[in-house]
């Protein structure tokens, strides 16, 4: 019986430890009425990280609510990008709309669905909001994102970016908000966050 009851611990400890912290609720109106910023860059230097050349193609910023956050260990790319946020501006920063849509992430992917009319043009859900790989440029930038919550407000610095290891693997970045589906979220070099 002891077995059971230790196996059964050891389990909802390994959970907790591998869920991404609990969201929170916010009031309804648009938390984040900015669009993303990037400027393309070219010939930037190449940035070493561990065993990636990361080539920045644009700088990037944004202040965006939080719609998910999925934490990665196993897949390929992990040991780049531990996490995923799907994030939203505009009207997709809205408890409003967002109490309207089911959001979810998996495998690298994000996506939301509505019963009825949706809550917004779904052309404008596409525009304002993505699922974006985040790249600790530190520890303490690593540290900041396991904060993150749903939710939160978070504004973030960095770059778009291809990622290439010697093996041959790579990793490119979307380079706009216009597009939905594979390869359609950024790949995001985090040199400054902080969150609300």
């Amino acid at each position: 019986m002891k077995r059971w009851v230790v196996a059964a611990l050891v389990l909802v400890l390994i959970g907790w430890w591998m869920a991404p912290p609990m969201g929170r609720d916010r009031a309804p109106g648009v938390l984040a009425p900015q669009l993303p910023v990037q400027q393309d860059l070219h010939d930037a230097q190449v940035i070493e990280h561990g065993d990636f050349r990361l080539t920045p193609l644009a700088h990037f910023s944004i202040e965006a609510r939080v719609l998910g956050r999925e934490d990665y260990r196993f897949d390929a790319e992990a040991a780049l990008s531990p996490m995923d946020l799907a994030l939203g501006w505009g009207r997709m920063s809205d408890s409003a709309v967002l109490d309207q849509l089911d959001i979810r992430q998996s495998v690298r992917f994000y996506s939301y669905r509505w019963r009825g009319e949706p809550p917004l043009p779904p052309q404008e859900m596409v525009v304002s909001s993505a699922n974006m790989h985040l790249v600790p440029a530190d520890a303490l930038i690593a540290r900041q994102l396991k904060r993150v919550r749903r939710g939160d407000v978070v504004r973030i610095e960095g770059y778009l970016i291809e990622a290439r290891r010697a093996d041959g693997w790579f990793w490119r970045s979307s380079m706009t908000r216009q597009d939905s589906g594979a390869g359609a979220c950024e790949l995001v070099y985090v040199t400054a966050l902080s969150r609300s």
